[in-house]
């Protein structure tokens, strides 16, 4: 001690000799504070005690189920939602969807207000209370003008005040009438403007493609329908072409031959010498299976038209520019020709193996076997 006032002066060794008992007592009682004593067994009164004040503290946080109390999400102010347990963002987030013009007309509609989460609204929903100002109303059953309802049809249609029918002509009748006999306006207009895109509504059929009609409105009014008939003339018979004998424009006429397809007719008939039966046309390039079926309809053949060709007095350039005189063939027939001289029928040709019998039956028509050459 007398070490230590010589190192402090008068005025700082008394203010130790106040401090240090303090620390010292200090020390001691943090010590005892926690101390545990092994040997300690809590009481049941002990326990109940912690539990309790664990308890209040929590509910002071937290807002137990034992402090909450009904309330009215559309007039419960911000701090009372703080009572409840609302934090201050959730807190706002109510408030502010009240200020957006909405409100809470049932329980449920506070919990799609995105602060409040799920479990929050489990817990207050039972001390939810919408006031009856707010609150849904009910459906109220009103006194509505009487109708005639049509049980096997849509809930929609209803029987309007109708006038009785009579027969009358789906052509002819108008928006106004259609409607007073069993078609809303709207289903009028549609089928008004569906007959006169239509150009006419000519059988039952054509009624039931327009998609406002129904089947039972077409089985209630087919007895009334009177439809526009059309007098037909009884078609005449076509003026056919006669192949042989028609030019380009003749052929053009023709339903299925074109400019170029009647360039290649007259072409191939040249070369052929002319047509002697119609099926020959399915020969010429550019008609197709179903052209042909189409255009031979259309015409007919005069096989007194044929040009011939003397088989013997023909020159060479001629026999090769025939369609049915194919390069070994015209070989054969003028080596014969200048070894022979030439022939009296068909026949002796298929001998000499010239033509095959279906070459001959093709090429007969077109060949003349003159004696002399004609001048």
């Amino acid at each position: 001690m007398k070490s230590l006032r010589k190192i402090l002066s008068s005025k700082e060794f008394r203010g130790a000799l106040i401090v240090l008992p303090s620390l010292i007592f200090c020390a001691w009682v943090v010590r005892e504070a926690f101390r545990v004593d092994p040997k300690f067994e809590p009481t049941e009164a002990y326990t109940a005690k912690i539990d309790s004040a664990v308890q209040a503290a929590y509910a002071a946080e937290n807002m137990l189920p034992d402090s909450l109390f009904e309330f009215d999400p559309n007039t419960v102010d911000y701090h009372t939602l703080l009572r409840l347990g609302f934090k201050r963002n959730e807190a706002l987030g109510v408030i502010k969807y009240r200020t957006r013009g909405k409100r809470f007309e049932i329980k449920e509609d506070l919990a799609s207000c995105y602060t409040v989460s799920e479990e929050m609204y489990r817990r207050l929903e039972p001390y939810i209370v919408i006031g009856e100002e707010f609150a849904l109303r009910p459906f109220e059953r009103r006194d509505y003008p009487t109708r005639t309802y049509d049980t096997t049809r849509r809930r929609s249609q209803f029987k309007r005040d109708t006038l009785p029918l009579t027969p009358f002509r789906l052509d002819t009748a108008t928006v106004g009438y259609l409607s007073k006999i069993g078609f809303s306006a709207r289903q009028a207009e549609v089928l008004v403007k569906y007959r006169d895109m239509r150009g006419g509504l000519r059988s039952i059929e054509e009624l039931a493609e327009c998609y406002v009609v129904s089947d039972e409105m077409i089985e209630r009014l087919q007895p009334y329908l009177i439809f526009e008939t059309k007098e037909t003339e009884e078609p005449t018979a076509p003026t056919l072409v006669e192949l042989n004998s028609a030019d380009s424009t003749a052929l053009v006429a023709i339903r299925g031959i074109g400019a170029k397809t009647a360039a290649a007719i007259i072409d191939y008939r040249r070369r052929l010498g002319g047509f002697y039966r119609v099926e020959q046309l399915s020969e010429v390039r550019g008609i197709t299976e179903q052209n042909y079926e189409r255009i031979v309809q259309q015409i007919w053949c005069d096989s007194c038209e044929i040009q011939k060709i003397s088989v013997i007095f023909a020159p060479a350039e001629v026999l090769a520019e025939h369609p049915y005189l194919p390069p070994q063939t015209l070989r054969k027939l003028l080596k014969q020709r200048q070894l022979k001289g030439g022939w009296t029928t068909i026949e002796e040709m298929i001998d000499e193996k010239i033509f095959t019998v279906d070459e001959a039956a093709r090429i007969a028509p077109y060949l003349r076997f003159d004696v002399q050459q004609p001048e």
